[in-house]
């Protein structure tokens, strides 16, 4: 018989699978005190475990979680860069669990020595699904939902519709809630919408939804991944374990190879969605209708009316339907009637920063999709308008703009370029889009900063202002950055909401001259 420790370890996690069993005196690290770590670290307390918190913040917020969470039970807090670096001891020995928050890579110090050491690293999703079930409580089903972009939309589309099926629902994971709360729920949901991004499922196995997605693939976090192949098997294991439904992009080829290569449990569907007249096993869309041919008795000859288009919003740009499509074979899979998923999007509100008309003034209209954080995103948004002026840029997370400027050149008037570096994008215009006026903003260089908080508001406002001089009746003004935020702004929601207040002082600045006029 094999005694060693990491066997003994191994075997114990593995009868982990409930909140009432015995987590007592697990010895386990936590990386990261933000929403994420902290919600794993109170958690595990509760649980019993003995619990250190690691974490390279040393702010405010930082020390004010660590006084909490030592209140509740957890053992020690390591704050500051210096000591985030090393795993450290729990009791005096060493841990016998790693859970990570998202923002630590696999080739992080502390985590490569975890693995080195052979303690396996959970991530908060994976705790969550080993403690979702609880004597006296509720247990959720989970529908999964993950993609290159889309993911928020489709998620809370789902949320939606649940609710409007009198289910008790909430969006949790990468959105909101952190999973670890709407587990913890006293009183439990019927279901859960969970939104899971690439570093969440890198970290978790044995999750089982009732139905799952991947929306899309396209190069994003290539930096964290190590490669584009790397990344993309992480989203493919959304796939794993599911009961009744993988739902899969009948327009990229690369979510169906998903499917295919998937462990599923027995008589789990493959069901795909479309923006096109939908095949058989599929929902789809048919003289402005989304409907569905998957679920319905008679699906070989004949399609079932979900929604149409005006249930769904006023502005309905191709990639919204592909996510409603998207949702609603998600929530079919539970067992939702179709009846409530037109209830869902009738209900449904598309959120601020994501395609968002901001105004409309001379003819012009104004968007903020600052939720467009990378170049699948901003296509999305650039294939709704046309003429645009493009504002653009950020950081680019290791990405390349060639394609994203290639397929829309033709409809580019002009490039406002932002960002502390955007090198990138502007020598993608110069390669593929050379007739395009491309303009950088005085204020392009440096980071946001916390004592300097106007400077992204600052940046926004110069180039709300050259747009303005270039706009015409019948353009749109976009800004759609196709890269993160964070060198300028606090937020993708910081970097919108400027672009929103530029848009207003711009436009109530132009009406006040005109009345003096």
């Amino acid at each position: 018989m094999d005694c060693s420790p990491v066997s003994v370890e191994e075997n114990r996690l593995e009868s982990l699978t409930s909140w009432d069993a015995d987590w007592s005196k697990l010895r386990v690290v936590v990386t990261g005190i933000s929403k994420t770590g902290f919600s794993v670290a109170d958690t595990l307390a509760e649980l019993g475990a003995h619990v250190v918190v690691v974490a390279a913040s040393d702010d405010d917020e930082a020390r004010a979680n660590a006084d909490t969470l030592k209140i509740v039970g957890v053992q020690e807090v390591i704050l500051g860069q210096d000591t985030s670096w090393v795993l450290p001891l729990v009791d005096g020995l060493p841990a016998e669990l790693v859970v990570t928050s998202p923002g630590f890579k696999p080739s992080h110090p502390l985590l490569a020595a975890a693995a080195e050491a052979g303690i396996p690293i959970w991530g908060d999703v994976e705790l969550a699904w080993r403690v979702r079930t609880k004597a006296g409580r509720k247990t959720a089903e989970w529908i999964t939902i993950t993609g290159t972009n889309g993911k928020t939309t489709t998620t809370t589309m789902v949320e939606s519709m649940l609710q409007a099926a009198g289910l008790r629902a909430i969006a949790a994971g990468n959105i909101g809630t952190p999973i670890l709360d709407a587990v913890r729920d006293p009183e439990g949901y019927d279901a859960l919408a969970v939104e899971l991004s690439t570093f969440q499922l890198h970290w978790s196995e044995s999750l089982a939804p009732v139905s799952s997605v991947c929306l899309n693939l396209a190069e994003d976090h290539v930096d964290w991944h190590g490669s584009f192949e790397a990344y993309a098997a992480d989203k493919a294991k959304i796939y794993e374990n599911t009961k009744i439904a993988c739902v899969f992009n009948a327009e990229q080829i690369e979510t169906e190879r998903m499917v295919e290569n998937a462990d599923v449990q027995e008589g789990c569907r493959a069901v795909g969605f479309t923006t096109g007249v939908p095949s058989v096993s599929m929902v789809g869309v048919v003289e402005g209708l989304l409907v569905d041919r998957a679920f319905i008795a008679e699906r070989k000859d004949s399609a079932a009316e979900l929604a149409t288009m005006s249930d769904i919003g006023d502005l309905v740009p191709r990639h919204l339907v592909a996510n409603a499509a998207a949702a609603a074979a998600l929530v079919l899979a539970y067992g939702v009637t179709p009846a409530d998923v037109r209830l869902g999007l009738q209900n449904y509100h598309t959120g601020d920063h994501r395609i968002q008309p901001v105004a409309s003034s001379g003819g012009v209209l104004w968007v903020n999709d600052s939720k467009a954080t990378n170049p699948h995103a901003a296509s999305a948004s650039l294939a709704s308008f046309k003429p645009v002026i493009w504002i653009a840029g950020g950081l680019p997370k290791g990405v390349n703009f060639d394609a994203l400027v290639q397929e829309h050149a033709k409809r580019l008037k002009a490039v406002v370029l932002i960002g502390a570096d955007s090198s990138a994008l502007a020598s993608s215009l110069e390669r593929h889009a050379p007739e395009v006026q491309v303009i950088v903003t005085r204020a392009e260089g440096g980071r946001h900063a916390d004592a300097d908080t106007l400077r992204g508001d600052a940046v926004m406002a110069e180039a709300v202002g050259i747009a303005a001089s270039l706009a015409a009746d019948g353009d749109t003004v976009l800004m759609a950055p196709a890269s993160a935020s964070m060198d300028q702004f606090s937020s993708y929601a910081h970097r919108g909401q400027a672009f929103i207040n530029a848009v207003r002082e711009l436009l109530e600045s132009q009406a006040s001259a005109d009345k003096e006029s």
